[in-house]
């Protein structure tokens, strides 16, 4: 497990295997050419960023601060969570992006 800020990030086995058979199939259906126009640095890569701020976004306000979640202990803390897997995938994200790497 690796902590990033407050959140403990699960390096977890079968998330990888789903990401490499996603990329797989990603592969076997369009050009590896496609791939570079989203690497880092890239428009592709860029939408990738505001697309986890605009869901980021929507995720604060219609789920976190909804009256049923914020009546719900966990419900509140497990959308608190994925706000903050949100914020902190935008700011690796970001930080790559912004380098051009």
């Amino acid at each position: 497990m690796t902590e990033l800020n407050s959140m403990v990030v699960v390096k977890d086995n079968a998330i990888e295997i789903e990401r490499q058979e996603e990329l797989k199939d990603f592969l076997q259906e369009q050009e590896q050419q496609v791939l570079e126009q989203f690497k880092p640095g890239t428009f592709g890569c860029h939408e990738l960023l505001d697309r986890t701020a605009m869901v980021s976004d929507s995720l604060e306000r219609f789920i976190v601060s909804h009256p049923a979640c914020v009546q719900n202990p966990e419900w509140y803390t497990l959308a608190r969570q994925a706000a903050e897997a949100l914020h902190i995938l935008y700011q690796k994200v970001g930080a790559v992006h912004l380098k051009g790497d």
